[in-house]
């Protein structure tokens, strides 16, 4: 991996690239710090200090919420959204084929649907927040300032996504998983100082800490392996005559990677969780309210981690799905004079490779599954939870730098090809 980034850091699309990722990374951390006013920061950071809702969406906004900035509702509207377009393409047809045919033009009706249903949710989380969770924190409780407050949510909604959008276009990696990783992240200092304080305060050892380094030097080791592992379904292709050259003949595999979802999945299932949270605000003193409150408030209630554990396994299958087609690889394979040996071509390669999918999708949901609650339910109660982010949080650091060296990767290669190329 160190290899990988010391030749890329070489290339100066790569450097130019990593700064201007650096620079938006900088802005972000900068918005985390300019304030929504009208608001008691002392009682809305006891209030999510205090709440596993709370202290959940927190994470998510990189203190945003304690904070109270203009980028409280960080990029969860949007993430929602897409949840909800991709949910929905499974039931309407014409919105499938908009996402899976609609070429150039299908992608920016998509992406234009997603900022309207992006609008609606973040105005609805905005008005709910401003009137039902934080009331109590308003310093001016008027109808002009509680409009200020949700325009002002909403427009740093927006203008996260556009930063995003920057650094897809014109930085290094996926501008919104960054920004997540992003705001995990810079809890790191918080997060030692904290620890420093309680072993000089006696309720923790250095002993503790010595053990925790070493369970997560373990923890990070395997997720890498598990992220790096894939299949390798062998591909014989068959000779062809172009012009006065025979060519093909060759063996060569076509690579499915054990966690082909990557983040994702996590990044959903941690969004959904948010929904009953939002619902039971709305519905305070009811049966529902009391429900959420109860055993979905927070990250160590059982309930909380199974329903976590079946929406990551939802979600990775439901991920692979709409990205792996096993028709479309079938055909294509065949279209180029491929096969497998010992599977016929057209649909029983189809169905092969449907068969393989199945198998590896699931070990690896469940791998993720497991690694997203068991830390929860083992280190949440504990001191110990204070330095330890918990399974969600490392999933997120670790998926996210892995596909961020995978496209330095892909610039290496890409530099290679154009050098052969010109020789």
């Amino acid at each position: 991996m160190f290899k990988t980034i010391i030749n890329a850091l070489k290339l100066p699309e790569v450097r130019k690239r990593l700064y201007f990722t650096l620079f938006i990374f900088i802005l972000i951390r900068l918005g985390h710090y300019v304030i929504i006013p009208y608001i008691d920061r002392k009682i809305v950071a006891d209030m999510v200090s205090g709440s596993g809702f709370l202290g959940l969406l927190d994470l998510f906004s990189g203190g945003g919420y304690r904070n109270f900035s203009i980028f409280t509702l960080g990029v969860l509207p949007y993430i929602n959204s897409s949840i909800i377009l991709q949910l929905l393409g499974v039931v309407i047809p014409s919105l499938e084929a908009m996402q899976k045919e609609g070429g150039e033009e299908g992608r920016r009706k998509i992406a234009q649907i997603t900022n309207w249903l992006t609008l609606g949710l973040g105005t609805l989380q905005a008005f709910m927040f401003t009137n039902y969770v934080f009331k109590d924190a308003l310093k001016v409780n008027t109808p002009l300032t509680k409009i200020i407050i949700i325009v002002t949510m909403v427009a740093g909604t927006y203008l996260l996504i556009w930063l995003g959008e920057l650094i897809t276009e014109r930085g290094m990696g996926n501008g919104v998983s960054l920004i997540i990783f992003a705001g995990i992240i810079s809890r790191l200092p918080t997060s030692f100082f904290e620890a420093v304080q309680m072993v000089k305060g006696g309720t923790m050892s250095l002993l503790n800490i010595a053990v925790i380094l070493l369970v997560m030097a373990v923890i990070f080791a395997l997720i890498v392996y598990v992220y790096q592992a894939e299949r390798r379904i062998a591909v014989q292709y068959s000779r062809r005559i172009v012009g006065r050259k025979t060519v093909g003949g060759q063996s060569t595999f076509i690579p499915l990677r054990l966690v082909q979802a990557g983040v994702l999945p996590i990044i959903f299932a941690s969004s959904v969780l948010t929904f009953p949270g939002v619902v039971a605000q709305f519905l305070q003193g009811t049966a529902f309210a009391n429900f959420v409150e109860k055993y979905l408030s927070s990250q160590t209630s059982p309930w909380f981690n199974i329903l976590f554990f079946l929406l990551i396994v939802f979600f990775t299958y439901f991920y692979t799905e709409i990205t792996y087609n096993p028709k479309d690889i079938s055909d294509n394979l065949q279209k180029n004079g491929g096969f497998i040996p010992g599977v016929r071509p057209g649909d029983s390669t189809s169905e092969f490779f449907k068969n393989v999918l199945n198998r590896i999708t699931l070990p690896a949901s469940i791998f993720l599954g497991c690694l997203a609650v068991v830390p929860n339910l083992l280190l949440g109660n504990s001191n110990l939870s204070i330095f330890f982010f918990g399974g969600t949080s490392i999933l997120i650091i670790i998926g996210v730098a892995i596909e961020f060296i995978h496209q330095m990767e892909g610039f290496l290669v890409m530099r290679q090809y154009k050098g052969f190329l010109k020789g």
